[in-house]
């Protein structure tokens, strides 16, 4: 797929736009709020990211290391969302990663962006991409575009506007399910479900207890 012409905006953010902002509905719980930088971790959190991309419309970025053999797989996701929606970029140096991110959450031209990255990001960088975000919708109406920062393990980047990890938890003879964990968030508690499908649909139920 070809990817669409990127446009800087470089206007300053409303002063309104934190407290207007509108929230994406993912799983139960699992809503978040249009531009702002989030993070997912886990062994799953490619599978997360793919559920909020069936969420949104539009062509999704998804930024990963050149050197990295890992991609999400089209016949995967096909019963998600078209699998023609995603535009791959894949920048050479670890330092372009989180620059490619930002440039394309300011741009504004996709509602939402992906960089698979090999470690949290630092303070300085998430708040970058917040601002970047915040400035991503170019006239009053467009909801500003969401970023998400996939990490491995239990992540940590700090500054995110929510953290969540997704574990795969499948059981015998196929069984599918995952245990999602909200770590973080600026409203809401530390939180767990268990993720599984069922009439067609994923559904979340609650699990006892969180992880600290």
């Amino acid at each position: 797929m070809t990817a669409p012409p990127l446009s800087r905006h470089r206007h300053a953010p409303r002063a309104s736009a934190r407290a207007a902002l509108a929230a994406l509905p993912v799983l139960g719980e699992l809503s978040l709020p249009m531009g702002r930088a989030h993070e997912i971790c886990g062994d799953a959190r490619r599978t997360l990211a793919a559920l909020v991309a069936a969420r949104t419309e539009g062509p999704v970025f998804w930024i990963v290391p050149s050197w990295v053999p890992e991609r999400p797989n089209p016949e995967a996701v096909l019963h998600l969302f078209d699998p023609g929606r995603l535009v791959f970029l894949e920048p050479k140096r670890a330092e372009d990663l989180l620059w490619c991110l930002e440039e394309v959450l300011r741009a504004g031209v996709v509602s939402l962006a992906v960089a698979d990255l090999p470690a949290p990001p630092g303070l300085t960088a998430v708040r970058r991409l917040h601002l970047a975000a915040e400035t991503g919708a170019e006239e009053e109406g467009v909801p500003p575009p969401l970023g998400l920062l996939l990490t491995p393990g239990t992540g940590g980047a700090p500054g995110v506007e929510t953290r969540w990890q997704m574990q795969a938890a499948h059981g015998p003879g196929g069984v599918r399910a995952w245990h999602l964990h909200r770590l973080r968030a600026r409203t809401a508690p530390v939180a767990s479900w268990r993720v599984s499908p069922a009439e067609g649909r994923l559904h979340a139920a609650p699990l006892s207890p969180a992880p600290a």
